[in-house]
């Protein structure tokens, strides 16, 4: 009875964590380049059930096997297909088709997004709208100065004709194992291992990669989480009343 209490408020827990990633997801599905999470359940503990021998000196107990004690939310994955491009003809926007990330300077290091809305600053320099200087090819900020820009598919940028640098892009073996989503940078990834090419993708100017998540998927997910919610909520409530109900039965012997 206990187990059973146990198991159905885990499952209250899995499915509080699951409705938090899916509300993130569809927070931003009008951000650029934004990476939808993947959630999913596993197995919380499991304990292994035996026999209770008659005489406990002489005999040993029987393994039957296993009982689960609930589900825990896994950790959230990013999905990293492509998003839908949008035409936008804004010339300092910028999309990938492809596997490639565009390379970005932050106070905690490299970075690395999809996310193609780029200006200019103060200074001349090409950045995100979070005023992160955008790298070229090799590492260093990218400096546009007054003109008409234009990029070709590698991403070699010209202003009025004349040269002016290229888009840093990196392209990794396996995102899903060598990006990790950094929290504090909001759209950003940071390397778990080293990119696997200096440069990947095709580049797109006057474009967006939109968001990659499906709006009709992720409502769906979300009524099916809430279901899944409330009959684990039902669970704790009913093995709540057995509970007590146990309880008082042994205070009438």
């Amino acid at each position: 009875m206990i187990k059973g209490l146990y198991a159905a408020a885990s499952a209250m827990l899995a499915n509080l964590a699951r409705q938090n990633e899916i509300t993130h997801n569809l927070a931003n599905i009008d951000t650029p380049g934004f990476r939808q999470v993947l959630t999913s359940l596993e197995d919380f503990q499991n304990a292994a059930v035996q026999t209770t021998p008659a005489r406990l000196l002489t005999e040993r107990p029987t393994l039957l096997g296993e009982v689960g004690l609930g589900v825990q939310a896994a950790a959230g994955r990013s999905d990293f297909t492509q998003g839908a491009l949008e035409t936008t003809n804004v010339p300092l926007d910028f999309a990938i088709m492809g596997d490639g990330f565009f390379r970005v300077n932050t106070p905690d290091g490299e970075r690395y997004t999809r996310d193609g809305r780029f200006m200019r600053d103060a200074a001349g320099n090409l950045v995100t709208g979070d005023g992160y200087a955008v790298l070229d090819a090799a590492g260093a900020p990218i400096a546009l100065p007054d003109g008409q820009v234009a990029a070709a598919n590698d991403g070699t940028l010209t202003v009025d004709g004349q040269p002016a640098g290229q888009l840093g892009l990196a392209a990794f073996a396996d995102p899903t194992l060598d990006l990790a989503r950094d929290l504090a940078l909001g759209n950003l990834f940071v390397a778990v291992n080293a990119p696997a090419a200096t440069s990947g993708g095709v580049v797109l100017q006057g474009h967006l990669e939109m968001a990659n998540v499906d709006t009709a998927q992720a409502m769906t997910q979300m009524v099916a989480v809430g279901r899944a919610y409330e009959a684990a909520q039902r669970m704790v409530q009913a093995a709540d009343e057995l509970l007590g109900r146990s309880i008082q039965s042994l205070g009438t012997w």
